[in-house]
């Protein structure tokens, strides 16, 4: 009896279970359901608009593309200047693998020479322009401190590596370095500097003499750009230097726009004095 009663449930809870199944909303379109022409039509445009827009796939992933076994060696970026690297003929001629070299070691230095902020927080603005000075062959003298500074023939000095109230750049000399307009903004806000030289560094030009005008440096007083590429339209920036009591140059009367731009620096600051080379360093 049991057993034909089990039998009997069994049967209704599954012809309800057909019932609910039948009732239930289902996302899937049946194979005989038509979809509208609305739809199509939106489907048609959306597959349109994605064909258009395959040109934005970077170049070697399109299923057109041929791809190189050099392809782990290409720029990702595809900047222009890439793609007009590859349309020129390739040159392994020892001049141009010589200019590659000294491109690449340029940019190298370039960016050895960027500010780096966590060096300044743990050394302050004079201590980082010490190092950053003394690490690339120049001098820094330090204020009450009689003796220049310079690294070692195993390019060791003995300066503090962090933080000290006591040391107060008071000169700086970096000639013949090689100074980029990077490595510039690691001299700054140094308010007791009163001598810097660029005497000889070739890569020092108008807009490097821009970013040391704009240094803050309050109480410069000599100014060394003889042997660099400064112009006359370079020199119109040492306003910003109002103290400034002596400006070495080449020679201020090679030209006509070079004596003009000095006598007009003389009068704008009245204690300058603007010098030859030939009188200041035939005597050092």
């Amino acid at each position: 009896m049991l057993h034909g009663m089990s039998r009997r449930l069994a049967s209704l809870v599954g012809r309800q279970g057909h019932r609910l199944a039948a009732t239930l909303p289902t996302k899937e379109p049946q194979p005989n359901e038509e979809v509208s022409h609305t739809v199509r039509r939106i489907r048609e445009e959306l597959a349109t608009d994605k064909q258009r827009l395959k040109w934005r796939t970077p170049i070697g992933d399109r299923p057109e593309d041929w791809n190189s076994k050099l392809k782990l060696f290409s720029n990702s970026e595809q900047t222009s200047d890439f793609i007009v690297m590859m349309q020129r003929p390739i040159d392994l001629s020892p001049t141009k693998i010589k200019d590659w070299w000294g491109n690449r070691q340029e940019k190298i230095e370039r960016h050895m020479q960027q500010f780096i902020p966590e060096r300044h927080k743990i050394l302050g603005a004079e201590l980082a322009a010490a190092h950053f000075i003394l690490y690339r062959g120049g001098a820094a003298k330090f204020f009450n401190d009689p003796r220049w500074h310079r690294a070692g023939e195993d390019g060791e000095f003995s300066l503090p590596n962090k933080f000290h109230p006591g040391y107060k750049v008071e000169a700086l000399r970096c000639d013949n370095m090689t100074l980029y307009y990077e490595g510039l903004d690691n001299l700054r806000c140094l308010d007791q500097l009163k001598f810097l030289s660029f005497h000889n560094v070739k890569t020092f030009d108008d807009w490097c003499l821009d970013r040391v005008s704009g240094g803050e440096y309050p109480r410069l007083e000599v100014l060394d750009l003889s042997g660099t590429e400064v112009t006359t339209n370079g020199l119109s920036c040492l306003y910003r230097l109002p103290q400034l009591k002596l400006l070495i140059v080449d020679d201020p009367k090679q030209s006509v726009e070079m004596e003009l731009a000095a006598a007009m620096l003389e009068v704008a600051l009245s204690p300058l004095k603007v010098v030859g080379a030939d009188a200041i360093h035939s005597h050092s």
